[in-house]
This record gives structure tokens, sequence and C-alpha cells, in this order.
């Protein structure tokens, strides 16, 4: 790991480090992954106004350029997976509230869900945390969190 600070390695006037950095929530001092996960809220909001197979296709779609993105700005950095790119948890807690219906509650146990899956990474999320290297790798533990989270949303509610 390097020793300079988010701030030193990524510019957020470059769109790929903008994205990256979840529009720079990942730049907060304490918890950049939960600030991240707050920045897919725009998503969640956008997306649920649109029918299932577009919001499906967007998480998709954000998953799939998040590869690219985090990769891109991890290596720019030379630091994989820095903890400054959330990215990943953007798309992550966007896949997490698929056809579920919001309100506060359903977002913040949502939110929650995720971020335990995220943070503690369980079976197989470990595995992809640990074996995929790369943006694939940036992205892969969190998409899987993701898919579980949503699994035990749609259990819940």
């Amino acid at each position: 790991m390097s020793n300079k600070n988010a701030s030193q390695l990524f510019n957020l006037s470059n769109p790929v480090h903008f994205l990256a950095l979840g529009f720079g929530t990942g730049l907060a001092p304490k918890a950049p992954g939960t600030f991240g996960t707050l920045a897919a809220l725009p998503f969640i909001f956008i997306l649920a106004q649109f029918a299932l197979p577009v919001y499906i296709a967007a998480a998709i779609i954000m998953s799939l350029v998040g590869i690219w993105i985090c990769g891109k700005a991890s290596a720019d950095a030379q630091v994989h997976d820095h903890g400054a790119i959330v990215w990943d948890e953007v798309a992550g807690y966007t896949i997490t509230m698929i056809a579920i219906p919001l309100n506060w509650q359903t977002l913040l146990v949502g939110f929650i869900i995720f971020r335990i899956f995220d943070i503690l990474k369980p079976w197989p999320i470990s595995i992809a945390d640990k074996k995929v290297h790369g943006g694939l790798g940036i992205m892969l533990d969190d998409i899987i969190a993701g898919v579980l989270s949503l699994a035990l949303m749609h259990l819940i509610f």
C-alpha cells in the first residue's frame, strides 16, 4: 500500500477517478465504503422509476463499466483496490435494491445488509475477494455481496 493518501493518488477532474471514487465520496477520511454506498442512492431512486428490465440492465452496465473504471483507477494510483475506490459499493447497493419497494425502511435495511456482507465477506464473497484481481476483483466481491443482499431483501420484503 502506498504511503500517499487518496487525494494525492486520484484526480477528481479525471472522469474515471471521479466515478471510481463515487463522485468523491471515497475521499471520506473515515468509512469511505460506507459513504460510497450512499452514493448509490441517486441511481436507486432514478432506476426505481423505470421498468424492472431497465433497472436490471442499468445495474449490469454499472457493474461491467465498473470493472474497467476500478481497474483503471487502481492502475493509475498503482494501488490495488485502494479504499477510496468505491464504485464497487455503488454498484453493489444498486443491485441490492432491485425490485424492492423504496421507503426509508427498505433503504436502511438494504444498506445495512449490504454493508455487513461487504465488510464481513462471508463465503463466497471472501473467495472472490482473495482470488480475483484487477478491476474484476475489485468489483466481483461487491457484486456477489449485492446479489446475496438482494436475495435476503426479497426474503424479508
